[in-house]
């Protein structure tokens, strides 16, 4: 498998006309990773549609077809991308013959570094400069008690060696923090384990890993959260059968939540809007975002509610509406951890003051989420503040003009060229590049809608 390499290019975003139509975000990002790599652990052939194809996904699919997976890509009856994985099987990925970048994925890194852990030979993990300065230490720790080894630069960065156990024991650990990349790294070491691996954790992450267990025929168990049919409140606890028999099966994908949270807010701001966004994934671990904007004033309706590969999907309906300013609860972080960026956003647009709380894991992430939202909204004429674990936003007219640094970070290049759309000048980024990694035609999509985003030369947006 090859891929693109892209130098860097600066965006500009100025006022959009109202945003109307029907719009097919990308596929899920998390849901992708996990199709991919449950694939190359199932034997025989797995179908997978819906496959986002950014950057950080197909890096994942490199990734598998050097562990002996074999990944291809073709086309459906109807002439959209169908993905094929003939998987190896529980314990049958081979030793890789080259480094394995994970490029910008940080998702990909981790859950990769989890499988890994379980195959007795020695892989090299690298990625780009953002994923370079990401903390590994939070996967170290725990996949080190099943005697993997690890061997990092100083801080638990990539680059990364990953000697695996001859031998995987299964784990119990009790997360200090609601992470679905810890949580599911354990987890896919724990596969390759004769006996129950048992994670825990203090309110639930992400369960698309659980839900993609299941829908392969993992025996997984879970405790006080939403696969269990409780409703959560206190520590979350999930345990699976090591060593199942797996055998591939259909995945269709659901489209991306976070991706579409940029669309959402869109067509929230800008006047007159009125967008339909299909078959978007509504996990109840994943909605954070539309349930705060709906509390914000925002219309947005579910439509057309079912079930794909165990995951809640339902069409979005979105109309411009004019936004107030709430606080934002710390326990609702792990539902929308990715979505504060564009959350601050519509905040900035919002009459008053919106607190959002809990949002240590943001200064880890592609970029420190939070400073760099507080830095840039304050650029664009926004009072911002940023604290150890929170973000305070005053929402007005913002003045835009500006040319923010996104250091990398795609969904920081997205958030400020949506606020670009509704600024009194318009806002630049100085490298949309990495917006790839997640949402590969976002500005071409967006301007088919009604906005007003384009390349430009470095020099103009200075």
């Amino acid at each position: 498998m090859s891929h693109s390499v892209q130098t860097s290019r600066a965006a500009v975003s100025g006022k959009a006309k109202a945003l109307s139509g029907r719009a097919r975000v990308p596929g899920d990002k998390s849901i992708s990773h996990r199709a991919l790599i449950m694939g190359g652990l199932a034997v025989g052939e797995t179908t997978v549609t819906g496959l986002l194809m950014g950057e950080d996904v197909l890096r994942t699919a490199a990734v598998m077809a050097a562990l002996g997976a074999k990944v291809e890509e073709t086309k459906g009856t109807d002439g959209s991308p169908l993905w094929k994985v003939w998987g190896r099987g529980i314990g049958g990925l081979s030793e890789p013959a080259d480094v394995l970048d994970m490029g910008n994925s940080g998702t990909g890194a981790r859950l990769i570094a989890g499988l890994v852990s379980a195959y007795p030979f020695t892989s090299f993990m690298t990625g780009d400069a953002s994923l370079r300065r990401r903390p590994m230490d939070r996967i170290i720790k725990p996949l080190s008690q099943s005697g993997a080894r690890f061997t990092t630069r100083a801080g638990g960065r990539l680059p990364m060696a990953v000697t695996g156990t001859p031998l995987a024991m299964p784990l119990t650990y009790d997360s200090p923090i609601a992470s679905a990349q810890v949580k599911s790294a354990v987890l896919l070491a724990g596969l390759h384990a004769g006996g129950v691996t048992t994670v825990t954790e203090p309110v639930p992450s992400r369960d698309h890993t659980e839900r993609m267990f299941r829908h392969f025929g993992v025996d997984v168990r879970v405790e006080n959260g939403p696969l269990g049919g409780e409703t959560w409140s206190g520590r979350y606890k999930v345990q699976v059968q090591g060593q199942p028999e797996l055998t591939g099966r259909p995945i269709n994908v659901p489209a991306d939540p976070s991706s579409a949270a940029f669309l959402v807010v869109s067509a929230l701001l800008v006047p007159g809007s009125h967008l339909i966004l299909p078959n978007i994934g509504i996990n109840p671990l994943r909605t954070g975002l539309f349930d705060t904007l709906q509390e914000m004033g925002g219309d947005i309706a579910y439509t057309n509610r079912r079930l794909e590969a165990g995951e809640p999907v339902a069409d979005l309906e979105v109309k411009y509406s004019k936004l107030k300013g709430i606080p934002v609860p710390a326990e609702r972080a792990p539902s929308m951890i990715d979505e504060y960026p564009i959350l601050a956003v519509a905040a900035a647009c919002a009459d008053g003051v919106t607190t959002m709380l809990g949002l240590e894991e943001l200064k880890v992430k592609e970029s420190d989420r939070l400073t760099a939202m507080a830095v840039g909204l304050e650029a664009c004429g926004v009072t911002a503040e940023a604290a150890a674990d929170s973000l305070t936003v005053k929402g007005g007219r913002t003045a835009g003009g500006v040319t923010i640094a996104v250091n990398l970070d795609h969904r920081i290049a997205m958030s400020f060229l949506v606020l670009g759309m509704v600024s009194d000048k318009p806002i630049a980024v100085d490298d949309a590049t990495a917006i790839a990694t997640s949402f590969p035609d976002f500005m071409g999509l967006m301007n088919g809608l009604g906005a007003d985003m384009r390349t430009v030369a470095t020099k103009d947006v200075a």
